[in-house]
């Protein structure tokens, strides 16, 4: 999966209320960021990179697996597949998001 067919994913994903009420940025390194916005009205999803509230730090394949549902956000996060700067509550809700 490629960047903007991750941002696709997550954008269909989220909808218009994805109950986050903040932001979040999954941020894969050099192949980019994706950034959701559920602060907007409606939520939106982009590739900007700018401050969030929550960073996600992964590799696209986490990303990937993440979106697919091979991987829980919370065992991820346990066994070290990514690292959550930031506001820690707004990682915990990635399950609603994804």
């Amino acid at each position: 999966m490629d960047l903007a067919s991750a941002t696709a994913s997550l954008r269909e994903k989220v909808g218009t209320q994805s109950g986050l009420n903040t932001t979040l940025k999954f941020d894969c390194g050099d192949e980019g960021v994706v950034l959701i916005d559920g602060s907007a009205e409606p939520n939106t999803v982009d590739n900007h990179n700018r401050d969030a509230a929550c960073t996600v730090a992964l590799n696209l394949s986490t990303l990937d697996d993440l979106i697919a549902g091979r991987l829980e956000p919370t065992t991820g996060f346990m066994t070290g597949r990514f690292k959550v700067s930031g506001d820690m509550s707004v990682a915990l809700k990635l399950q609603r998001v994804l």
